[in-house]
């Protein structure tokens, strides 16, 4: 079993390339709204273990907890899902992946690293080419308002906390 995938992506879906050393996740099926598409998987770390990881080992991992980081020791086909400003997927719980809308096969699955990111570990010079795009990915988009009604359910446990703080007027510096 070493060196085995730990996640899982719906027969429905595919990894293949898109460019050099890039890959991406496509539909071969049709999708229906909520449907399952991944389920992350790897090993829990604290901020400090995180931060010393390699980069790949960053880039291979999310932000499931205020604190605490889901790491894929063993790259698969569920860690190739991208970034868009223009998302069809969302989260359903913290590593769960699921389509936001129905999705038509052939469309590359992406979701907005806003609706699970908010630290800084993950930010980059966005290129999704979508009309709403932000430009540049951080770990503050989640703090954008009209981010909150767009993906109003398909946000991380965690950020989703932050937001109904912030809309109650609470401080949320303590947690970042």
């Amino acid at each position: 079993m070493l060196n085995q995938p730990t996640c899982y992506l719906s027969p429905k879906c595919a990894a293949r390339p898109i460019g050099h050393m890039v890959y991406g996740v496509f539909a071969r099926e049709p999708l229906q709204k909520d449907e399952r598409i991944a389920v992350w998987g790897g090993e829990v770390v604290t901020r400090e273990n995180f931060d010393a990881l390699s980069d790949r080992l960053r880039r291979l991992s999310v932000q499931i907890e205020e604190g605490l980081f889901l790491v894929a020791l063993n790259e698969g086909p569920a860690d190739y899902i991208n970034h868009s400003c223009n998302p069809n997927a969302g989260m359903n719980g913290q590593i769960v992946v699921v389509a936001m809308r129905e999705i038509a096969a052939g469309e590359q699955i992406c979701f907005d690293y806003a609706m699970t990111d908010g630290s800084d570990y993950d930010e980059f010079e966005c290129q999704c080419g979508a009309p709403n795009c932000r430009h540049q990915v951080t770990g503050r988009d989640w703090r954008n308002p009209d981010l909150w009604e767009r993906y109003d359910g398909y946000f991380s446990p965690y950020l989703a906390r932050r937001i109904e703080k912030l809309k109650r007027g609470e401080n949320v510096l303590e947690l970042l």
